[in-house]
């Protein structure tokens, strides 16, 4: 679909953040969607083309797991802005914490400042055994 075919249908996601629950910081309290089509993103985590993990330090991985996400979504003919949720599991909370802020700026620069609904889940290990972030999605099309 090009842009100028979405500019004119209303957007299929709208966020929801109410005013008595705590102020959120990198996703959103709530996401409603309507939509003609569901996307459903398997888990991505820094692999590279080859199948290998191409990123050695925590915000390296997140952007390349983002980045694939986004690719996949892109594929699908979908865009940042139509992601409704994002789960991001992780072998190091710790870290993920400790990253937070740079973690945001990557987000920011490659999926902009629309946040969907997001939860962050600490795993013992990920499928990819170099992995530490490993992120998936569900995206609504219009």
């Amino acid at each position: 679909m090009s842009d100028e075919d979405r500019s004119a249908q209303p957007h299929a996601v709208r966020r929801v953040n109410p005013a008595g629950l705590s102020p959120p910081r990198g996703f959103s309290h709530a996401v409603t969607a309507t939509g003609s089509r569901l996307v459903f993103l398997a888990g991505q985590t820094a692999l590279d083309g080859t199948g290998a993990v191409a990123a050695h330090t925590f915000p390296g991985q997140f952007r390349l797991a983002l980045t694939n996400l986004l690719a996949a979504l892109t594929a699908a003919g979908g865009t940042p802005a139509d992601l409704a949720r994002v789960t991001v599991y992780t072998t190091d909370v710790p870290a993920y914490r400790r990253h937070a802020a740079k973690l945001g700026r990557i987000w920011r620069e490659l999926a902009g400042r629309d946040y969907p609904a997001m939860a962050v889940i600490g795993a013992v290990r990920l499928w990819d055994e170099d992995a530490w972030v490993e992120l998936d999605g569900t995206a609504v099309l219009p």
